[in-house]
This record gives structure tokens, C-alpha cells and sequence, in this order.
């Protein structure tokens, strides 16, 4: 079945009863070339196990499931639930769950689903929770080896962007944290059906076996809150955003950053990963 074909979607959609949902961010990819190019990228093969999200009429599934061993898709719209048993019947490693992503304990899935098994993440992502369902998969510290997404062109620069770069925010630093990123092509809207009124861009993140950074007495959670009050105010020099920020008195927060050999009047993204540890053992101490 020619899953990016427009006249055999509609065909489904019909004998379905089926419309596209806006609330979920429904997008089909309709160029052929697409999703066997993220299917590649993900480095997956025999011996793999992959866990998908949102998996639509299962365009992207299908070329997952002729490359892996095993295929778990979670889909949050129960309206797919048939027209997946229908693309999907002649791959029998693929399974679908149906739930919400940021509910589903994926902790427990995966050690159910993949014992043993080296596991990728890939999926075309709904653009509204890209970075939500990023950060629940990075910062949980799932057994997983990559994450390869296609997300919105805006939002890849930004998640893919190097610590100390005018591109980057706080989420470029969490994401660099935990996992090492790439930005690797980027797809035009008439590739998908409706047409987004954006371009996409597919990344994969590499995960560290271990962070590049130590945080302050371990406190990973101490060291975002830091970054996040930064960025939250990022035309201010990092002396005033983070000092707003985390209600701390400017004057300590100056100290703090000259003590870690820092200039005071450094802008937030101007900062390092390294630099803001150092900032935070400064305030620590």
C-alpha cells in the first residue's frame, strides 16, 4: 500500500471515517523520498528495537519496521487504532499502544517491550509538544541510544544549537547536556498533506553514556533553574537576568560570576554549559 499516496490517504480516511485533527497536529508525509531517509539516519537494523510517537497512518512505521526487529508506536488519537491494523497487518514486530506520551510510564514500557535490544527513538513529532516530549525522553534517562525526529525548521536550529552561540536558548543546553546534536536535513511543506506553513527539519540527538558537565553537588535540576532564569530575561546581561530571575541580590551574583573567572556584563547566551556550572558552584559556595 502506497502510504504517501494523496488518493490511497483519502481512501483510508474515508472507509475510516477519519478526518485530520488539528488539535493533534496532523500532518501526512506524502513525498515518498522522506521517511525512508529518516528511517536510515536513525541507524537502526537487525537486532533493534525502536519506540515511535505518533505514528499517523504509519508512513514512517512501516520503513521502521523493515529495518528493526521491533517496532512500539504510541498514538494518543484511538481513531488510528483501525486504519494502523490495516497499513500495519503485514509487519507482525509492530506494536501500538495507545496512550499520551507524557503519561505512558516509558520506563516500564521499554524494559517490556525491548529486553536486551539497543533501542532508537524516531518519530515525526507533533510541532505543538516537540520540546516537552524531548525533555520528558532526555531528562528521565531512558535506555535509549538516539533520538532522530523531524520537528519544526525553527525549532531544530534552536534544539540543535551550540552552548555560547547567539542561536541558542536554554533548551540548546539541556538538550547538550544530555545528548550530542545534529541537524541533518530539512523537508519542504509540500511534503506533507494538509501543507504546515512551515519547513521541517529532522535532528538526532546522541546520547551521552555520561554528562560533559558536572553540576554543583550533583544538582541537575539547580543547574537549569539557573540557565532557565538566564534565558528568561536574555537582552539583560547574565548578571541581571539571573539575578531577577532566582531573586537573588545583584551584587552576589556578580561575585559569583567574577569568582568563576566570568565577565559580569556577558550576555546569557554568551555563557558556556562550563560557564554556567562554574556560576552555579560560585553560588553554591
Amino acid at each position: 500500500m502506497a502510504l504517501t499516496d494523496l488518493s490511497v490517504i483519502r481512501d483510508l480516511c474515508a472507509r475510516y471515517d477519519f478526518s485530520l485533527s488539528k488539535g493533534f497536529g496532523q500532518n501526512f508525509i506524502i513525498n515518498p523520498g522522506v521517511c525512508p531517509r529518516i528511517a536510515e539516519a536513525s541507524g537502526i537494523g537487525p537486532g533493534w528495537g525502536v519506540l515511535e510517537i505518533g505514528p499517523g497512518i504509519g508512513v514512517l512505521t512501516e520503513q521502521l519496521a523493515e529495518r528493526a526487529d521491533k517496532v512500539v508506536s504510541v498514538e494518543v488519537d484511538t481513531r488510528l487504532q483501525p486504519l494502523l491494523a490495516e497499513t500495519m497487518a503485514g509487519h507482525p514486530n509492530f506494536k501500538l499502544v495507545l496512550g499520551d506520551v507524557l503519561k505512558v510510564d516509558l520506563a516500564a514500557l521499554l524494559k517490556a517491550e525491548f529486553p536486551g535490544m539497543p533501542v532508537a527513538v524516531c518519530a515525526n513529532l507533533p510541532y505543538y509538544i516537540t520540546s516537552p516530549i524531548l525533555m520528558r525522553l532526555l531528562e528521565e534517562r531512558l535506555p535509549i541510544r538516539s533520538i532522530t525526529v523531524m520537528v519544526q525548521k525553527e525549532a531544530a536550529q534552536r534544539l540543535c544549537a551550540a552552548p555560547g552561540t547567539r542561536q541558542a536558548g536554554a533548551i540548546s543546553y539541556a538538550v547538550a547536556y544530555y545528548a550530542a546534536p545534529e541537524l541533518l536535513f530539512t523537508v519542504q511543506p509540500g511534503s506533507f498533506y494538509p501543507a504546515p506553513k512551515v519547513t521541517s527539519a529532522v535532528i538526532r540527538l546522541t546520547l551521552h553514556d555520561t554528562p560533559p558537565v558536572q553540576p554543583a553537588n550533583g544538582d541537575e535540576r539547580g543547574l537549569f533553574r539557573l540557565i532557565r532564569a538566564a534565558f528568561s530575561q536574555r537582552r539583560k546581561t547574565a548578571a541581571n537576568a539571573v539575578a531577577a530571575g532566582l531573586g537573588l541580590p545583584k551584587p552576589r551574583v556578580t561575585a559569583a560570576l567574577q569568582a568563576a573567572g566570568l565577565d559580569a556584563r556577558l550576555r546569557p547566551e554568551q555563557l558556556t554549559l562550563a560557564d554556567y556550572c562554574a556560576l552555579q558552584t560560585a553560588l553554591c559556595g
